[in-house]
């Protein structure tokens, strides 16, 4: 196996669980990054039998979160199943893209506080179930339609509310390069990163901002710089490969999956621990 080497399932987005799992294991990949709607086709236990049957590991399980809205109650019932299927999984962790401004709504600083105290709501449950919120902090460009936390010191500021094992943070290279603050930030994290991501930032910016990820080394990103930071404040989990890209998911899944081999090797696993 490849090191600490992950996949997470949206960089080869038209795979099935199966055929991301078969994937993994012809390229030599040891865990998988696992999302709710391919594993919802698949049906649960299908896919808890695919994983453990390969022998992967379950570096995170994507996606819980959306905390913004009006409808606590359904809000609340959604991320309690996305925390039962990652325990079902055995994920250490449920990634979570908070949410941004509800429709009509403009006063952040509200809404940003409603995010935070159902995270609090959501906190005891995850932590019984042994599966770790991670607050994933985006990059401010989506602060109105996916999430409110555009950094990780305000994704910190929430976690440390809670006990670490119930409330981490997720360092998303493609989301945090940019911050002046971001090494600081991640010493100040230490046992509370839940799961580091990469993927590149690459220019031109696609016309659907969300789809403008690349292959690690394609774009601005000093992976190394990140790693060394992750490293040495103590993470030693799997580094996911995250990557929303239209050519990315047109393209053959292995010779995708040979590539990001490829550039893992090149650009992210000299600084790896572990």
């Amino acid at each position: 196996m490849i090191g600490k080497l992950s996949l997470n399932q949206a960089t080869t987005k038209y795979w099935t669980v199966e055929q991301a799992v078969d994937g993994c294991v012809r390229a030599g990949i040891g865990a998988i990054g696992l999302w709710r709607e391919p594993v919802a086709e698949t049906g649960l236990d299908a896919a808890v039998r695919l994983v453990r049957d390969a022998g992967l590991r379950v570096s995170s399980y994507c996606r819980g979160g959306f905390l913004t809205g009006p409808d606590e109650a359904a809000t609340l019932d959604d991320n309690r199943r996305a925390i039962d299927e990652a325990a079902a999984l055995g994920a250490p962790c449920l990634v979570m893209v908070v949410g941004g401004l509800p429709p009509g709504e403009r006063d952040i600083v509200a809404v940003r506080k409603r995010m935070a105290q159902r995270v609090g709501l959501l906190a005891p449950y995850a932590q019984e179930w042994g599966v770790r919120l991670a607050l994933e902090p985006l990059h401010p460009m989506y602060c109105a339609d996916r999430a409110v936390l555009s950094t990780l010191r305000q994704a910190l500021d929430i976690a440390e509310r809670f006990p670490v094992d119930a409330v981490g943070v997720v360092v998303d290279a493609y989301h945090v390069w940019w911050d002046p603050e971001v090494h600081d930030q991640i010493a100040r994290a230490g046992e509370r990163i839940a799961s580091f991501q990469v993927c590149d930032w690459i220019l031109p910016l696609a016309e659907d901002a969300l789809l403008s990820r690349g292959m690690m080394g394609d774009g601005h990103v000093d992976f190394r710089a990140l790693g060394r930071s992750v490293a040495a404040a103590g993470y030693d989990g799997d580094v996911e490969v995250e990557i929303f890209n239209a050519d990315i998911w047109a393209a053959d899944g292995d010779d995708v999956l040979a590539t990001m081999v490829q550039r893992y090797r090149e650009h992210v696993a000299p600084v790896e621990v572990g």
